[in-house]
């Protein structure tokens, strides 16, 4: 019988595994681009625990190891920006993309958010195909270099999912799957 992966809050000990984890996975969206400077690439250790400490950072364990991440934070009004969604690649495709989002959000709406609002590179078909599914629509473009441009994308938050987020949230990070 396998490990289950377990959602919760990132702690301080969790930077390193992140950071490790981060730059594995922003290696395919580098080569997508030609441009090995993205900054996911580049943040340092101490920048990424200056975040830990700023905003809402869930992890994915497999056993003790970090194997997903999603970063969210208040963004203006009612709305909260959802970032650095990172999953190992040898467990995606198993739908933990997916929970790592409804975790973050549960946890945004805890806090006030009525609408989520995240980015992805527009040749990222993965990340587009994962957004889309769970019901965010584009809503911006943004050129960033000549050969990125940035897909910004919102889902609003529909009633039903208003009045099951409390016992969503906990639900969300207590579950486990294999």
């Amino acid at each position: 019988m396998g490990m289950s992966v377990t959602i919760s809050a990132a702690t301080d000990l969790d930077a390193e595994q992140i950071l490790k984890l981060q730059y594995l996975c922003y290696q395919g969206e580098a080569e997508l681009y030609g441009d090995y400077s993205i900054a996911p690439l580049t943040q340092t250790l101490a920048e990424l625990r200056a975040e830990l400490g700023a905003g809402c950072v869930l992890v994915a364990r497999l056993g003790d190891e970090v194997v997903g991440s999603v970063r969210g934070a208040a963004g203006p009004g009612d709305t909260a920006v959802i970032s650095g969604m990172i999953v190992h690649p040898r467990m995606q495709r198993h739908g933990l993309g997916g929970r790592l989002l409804a975790a973050v959000e549960a946890r945004l709406a805890e806090e006030g958010a009525s609408r989520f609002r995240l980015a992805t590179g527009h040749r990222n078909e993965g990340n587009l195909r994962l957004y889309r599914k769970w019901g965010y629509a584009q809503v911006a473009t943004e050129q960033v270099t000549r050969k990125l441009t940035l897909v910004t994308m919102e889902k609003e938050r529909r009633e039903q999912e208003a009045e099951s987020a409390q016992g969503a949230a906990g639900a969300a990070l207590a579950t486990t799957s294999r």
